[in-house]
Protein backbone atom coordinates (compact mmCIF):
# COMPACT_ATOMS: atom_id res chain seq x y z
CA UNK A 1 0.00 0.00 0.00
CA UNK A 2 1.39 3.36 -1.07
CA UNK A 3 2.30 5.42 2.15
CA UNK A 4 0.92 9.97 1.43
CA UNK A 5 1.64 12.33 3.80
CA UNK A 6 -0.36 15.41 3.71
CA UNK A 7 0.83 18.95 5.05
CA UNK A 8 -1.86 20.95 4.88
CA UNK A 9 -2.77 22.89 7.92
CA UNK A 10 -6.46 23.92 7.17
CA UNK A 11 -8.17 20.95 9.00
CA UNK A 12 -11.56 20.67 6.65
CA UNK A 13 -8.89 20.08 3.75
CA UNK A 14 -6.74 17.50 5.49
CA UNK A 15 -9.33 15.64 6.89
CA UNK A 16 -11.68 15.66 3.21
CA UNK A 17 -8.16 14.47 1.25
CA UNK A 18 -7.33 11.77 3.94
CA UNK A 19 -10.52 10.55 3.72
CA UNK A 20 -10.42 10.60 -0.07
CA UNK A 21 -7.11 9.11 -0.55
CA UNK A 22 -8.24 6.14 2.13
CA UNK A 23 -11.33 5.31 0.25
CA UNK A 24 -9.16 4.57 -2.96
CA UNK A 25 -6.15 2.26 -1.40
CA UNK A 26 -3.80 4.75 0.07
CA UNK A 27 -2.10 4.68 3.68
CA UNK A 28 -2.37 8.02 4.66
CA UNK A 29 -0.93 9.81 7.51
CA UNK A 30 -1.07 13.91 8.06
CA UNK A 31 0.75 17.15 9.93
CA UNK A 32 -0.43 20.16 10.00
CA UNK A 33 2.82 21.83 10.23
CA UNK A 34 5.27 22.25 7.98
CA UNK A 35 7.91 21.15 10.57
CA UNK A 36 6.02 17.94 11.65
CA UNK A 37 5.86 17.16 8.15
CA UNK A 38 9.82 17.54 7.36
CA UNK A 39 10.05 15.29 11.10
CA UNK A 40 7.71 12.30 9.69
CA UNK A 41 9.55 12.62 6.10
CA UNK A 42 12.81 12.10 7.90
CA UNK A 43 11.74 9.41 10.81
CA UNK A 44 8.71 7.61 8.27
CA UNK A 45 9.48 7.75 4.86
CA UNK A 46 6.46 8.52 2.83
CA UNK A 47 6.26 7.42 -0.84
CA UNK A 48 4.70 10.47 -1.50
CA UNK A 49 4.53 14.09 0.34
CA UNK A 50 1.02 16.15 -0.47
CA UNK A 51 2.63 20.06 0.60
CA UNK A 52 0.25 23.16 1.11
CA UNK A 53 2.31 25.85 0.76
CA UNK A 54 0.38 28.46 2.69
CA UNK A 55 1.95 26.80 6.68
CA UNK A 56 1.74 28.59 9.40
CA UNK A 57 4.90 27.72 10.60
CA UNK A 58 7.25 27.87 7.76
CA UNK A 59 7.17 28.87 4.58
CA UNK A 60 5.98 25.84 1.64
CA UNK A 61 9.06 26.98 -0.58
CA UNK A 62 11.45 26.84 1.90
CA UNK A 63 9.74 23.49 3.35
CA UNK A 64 10.29 22.11 -0.06
CA UNK A 65 14.19 22.61 -0.44
CA UNK A 66 14.48 21.48 3.11
CA UNK A 67 13.10 18.04 2.17
CA UNK A 68 15.12 17.87 -0.66
CA UNK A 69 18.32 18.14 1.09
CA UNK A 70 17.07 15.61 2.86
CA UNK A 71 14.99 13.36 0.31
CA UNK A 72 13.78 12.34 -3.02
CA UNK A 73 10.25 11.30 -2.15
CA UNK A 74 8.38 12.90 -4.77
CA UNK A 75 6.56 16.53 -3.46
CA UNK A 76 2.81 17.36 -5.37
CA UNK A 77 2.66 20.51 -4.11
CA UNK A 78 -1.52 21.72 -3.33
CA UNK A 79 -2.30 25.00 -2.94
CA UNK A 80 -4.93 27.77 -3.58
CA UNK A 81 -1.95 30.07 -5.57
CA UNK A 82 -2.90 29.51 -8.98
CA UNK A 83 0.13 32.11 -10.17
CA UNK A 84 2.89 31.21 -12.74
CA UNK A 85 5.50 32.60 -10.54
CA UNK A 86 4.90 30.58 -7.62
CA UNK A 87 4.18 27.53 -9.45
CA UNK A 88 7.30 27.64 -11.04
CA UNK A 89 9.66 28.40 -7.84
CA UNK A 90 7.98 25.14 -6.48
CA UNK A 91 8.96 23.29 -9.75
CA UNK A 92 12.32 24.74 -10.37
CA UNK A 93 12.86 23.94 -6.07
CA UNK A 94 12.36 20.36 -6.37
CA UNK A 95 8.65 19.95 -6.22
CA UNK A 96 7.27 17.06 -8.77
CA UNK A 97 4.26 18.21 -9.78
CA UNK A 98 1.07 20.80 -7.91
CA UNK A 99 -2.79 20.78 -8.33
CA UNK A 100 -4.66 23.73 -7.22
CA UNK A 101 -7.51 23.78 -5.16
CA UNK A 102 -10.22 23.27 -5.44
CA UNK A 103 -9.20 19.74 -6.54
CA UNK A 104 -10.75 16.75 -6.38
CA UNK A 105 -9.76 13.48 -5.00
CA UNK A 106 -9.44 11.58 -8.33
CA UNK A 107 -7.17 14.04 -9.78
CA UNK A 108 -5.06 14.13 -6.79
CA UNK A 109 -4.64 10.33 -6.83
CA UNK A 110 -4.12 10.29 -10.44
CA UNK A 111 -1.40 12.83 -10.25
CA UNK A 112 0.38 11.05 -7.25
CA UNK A 113 0.32 7.53 -9.32
CA UNK A 114 2.02 9.55 -12.49
CA UNK A 115 5.07 10.80 -9.87
CA UNK A 116 5.34 7.06 -8.64
CA UNK A 117 6.09 5.89 -12.62
CA UNK A 118 8.24 8.52 -13.76
CA UNK A 119 10.26 7.61 -10.26
CA UNK A 120 10.04 4.02 -11.30
CA UNK A 121 8.47 3.87 -7.20
CA UNK A 122 5.62 1.49 -8.29
CA UNK A 123 5.96 -1.91 -8.47
CA UNK A 124 5.20 -1.75 -12.42
CA UNK A 125 6.52 -5.05 -14.17
CA UNK A 126 9.93 -4.63 -15.99
CA UNK A 127 7.80 -4.95 -19.29
CA UNK A 128 4.16 -5.04 -20.10
CA UNK A 129 2.93 -7.45 -22.71
CA UNK A 130 -0.40 -7.16 -24.72
CA UNK A 131 -0.80 -9.47 -27.63
CA UNK A 132 2.24 -8.24 -29.51
CA UNK A 133 2.92 -5.67 -28.40
CA UNK A 134 5.27 -5.17 -25.64
CA UNK A 135 5.89 -2.21 -23.48
CA UNK A 136 9.01 -1.96 -21.46
CA UNK A 137 8.90 1.27 -18.76
CA UNK A 138 12.07 0.89 -17.23
CA UNK A 139 14.31 0.98 -20.61
CA UNK A 140 11.31 3.03 -22.47
CA UNK A 141 11.45 0.80 -25.26
CA UNK A 142 8.48 -0.64 -27.35
CA UNK A 143 7.89 -3.45 -29.57
CA UNK A 144 5.54 -4.71 -31.82
CA UNK A 145 5.86 -8.56 -33.35
CA UNK A 146 9.40 -8.55 -31.78
CA UNK A 147 10.15 -5.28 -33.78
CA UNK A 148 10.74 -1.80 -32.50
CA UNK A 149 8.59 1.05 -32.32
CA UNK A 150 10.06 4.62 -33.10
CA UNK A 151 7.96 6.47 -30.42
CA UNK A 152 8.60 9.80 -29.34
CA UNK A 153 8.18 10.93 -25.82
CA UNK A 154 4.68 11.42 -25.40
CA UNK A 155 3.55 8.92 -27.72
CA UNK A 156 5.55 6.47 -25.78
CA UNK A 157 3.69 7.97 -22.61
CA UNK A 158 0.63 7.66 -23.71
CA UNK A 159 1.15 3.86 -24.74
CA UNK A 160 2.79 2.83 -21.27
CA UNK A 161 -0.23 4.67 -19.48
CA UNK A 162 -2.99 2.50 -21.91
CA UNK A 163 -0.87 -0.36 -21.29
CA UNK A 164 -0.58 -0.37 -17.65
CA UNK A 165 -4.28 -0.36 -17.56
CA UNK A 166 -4.88 -2.73 -20.78
CA UNK A 167 -8.65 -3.11 -21.27
CA UNK A 168 -9.75 -0.46 -19.41
CA UNK A 169 -11.38 3.01 -20.98
CA UNK A 170 -8.75 5.50 -20.22
CA UNK A 171 -11.01 8.87 -20.57
CA UNK A 172 -8.80 11.62 -22.93
CA UNK A 173 -8.80 14.33 -19.40
CA UNK A 174 -7.13 11.27 -17.98
CA UNK A 175 -4.47 11.49 -20.44
CA UNK A 176 -4.14 15.07 -20.58
CA UNK A 177 -3.84 15.05 -16.25
CA UNK A 178 -1.63 12.19 -16.04
CA UNK A 179 0.99 12.88 -19.43
CA UNK A 180 0.54 16.25 -20.38
CA UNK A 181 -0.09 17.22 -16.53
CA UNK A 182 -3.39 19.57 -17.77
CA UNK A 183 -6.07 18.53 -15.76
CA UNK A 184 -7.93 21.69 -16.75
CA UNK A 185 -7.54 23.88 -19.50
CA UNK A 186 -5.81 21.20 -22.03
CA UNK A 187 -7.15 20.52 -25.74
CA UNK A 188 -8.63 17.08 -26.58
CA UNK A 189 -6.98 17.90 -29.68
CA UNK A 190 -3.77 17.05 -28.23
CA UNK A 191 -4.63 13.64 -27.33
CA UNK A 192 -6.45 12.90 -30.72
CA UNK A 193 -3.29 13.74 -32.93
CA UNK A 194 -0.96 12.00 -30.21
CA UNK A 195 -3.25 8.51 -31.09
CA UNK A 196 -3.16 9.14 -34.60
CA UNK A 197 0.25 9.39 -34.57
CA UNK A 198 0.50 6.38 -32.37
CA UNK A 199 -2.01 4.40 -34.05
CA UNK A 200 0.06 4.96 -37.45
CA UNK A 201 2.99 3.33 -36.14
CA UNK A 202 1.30 0.37 -34.50
CA UNK A 203 -0.04 -0.13 -38.27
CA UNK A 204 -3.66 0.48 -37.81
CA UNK A 205 -6.15 3.40 -38.42
CA UNK A 206 -9.22 5.01 -36.22
CA UNK A 207 -11.59 3.29 -38.96
CA UNK A 208 -9.81 -0.23 -38.75
CA UNK A 209 -8.42 -0.34 -35.16
CA UNK A 210 -6.59 -3.50 -33.92
CA UNK A 211 -5.08 -2.36 -30.64
CA UNK A 212 -6.52 1.26 -29.71
CA UNK A 213 -10.00 1.01 -29.63
CA UNK A 214 -11.87 4.26 -29.55
CA UNK A 215 -15.41 4.73 -27.01
CA UNK A 216 -17.05 7.56 -28.80
CA UNK A 217 -17.78 10.10 -26.25
CA UNK A 218 -15.67 8.30 -23.15
CA UNK A 219 -11.52 7.67 -24.11
CA UNK A 220 -9.70 5.16 -25.45
CA UNK A 221 -8.34 1.26 -24.59
CA UNK A 222 -5.92 -1.13 -25.19
CA UNK A 223 -6.89 -4.32 -26.22
CA UNK A 224 -5.23 -7.47 -27.57
CA UNK A 225 -6.43 -8.33 -31.34
CA UNK A 226 -5.93 -11.57 -30.99
CA UNK A 227 -8.94 -11.90 -28.27
CA UNK A 228 -11.20 -10.52 -30.23
CA UNK A 229 -11.67 -7.54 -27.65
CA UNK A 230 -11.23 -5.01 -30.72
Amino acid sequence: MTSILVVEDDHAIRAAVQRGLRERDFAVATAATGLAGLEHVLHEAPQVVLLDLGLPDVDGLTLISMIRAASQVPIIVITAQDDDPTMVKALDGGADDYVVKPFGTEQVAARIRAVLRRGGRESAPESIRVGELVVDERSRTASLAGEPLDLARKEFDVLLLLASRSGEVVTKRELLTEVWHQAYGGSDRTVDVHLSWLRRKLGESAAEPRYLVSVRGVGVRLVDPRAGDG
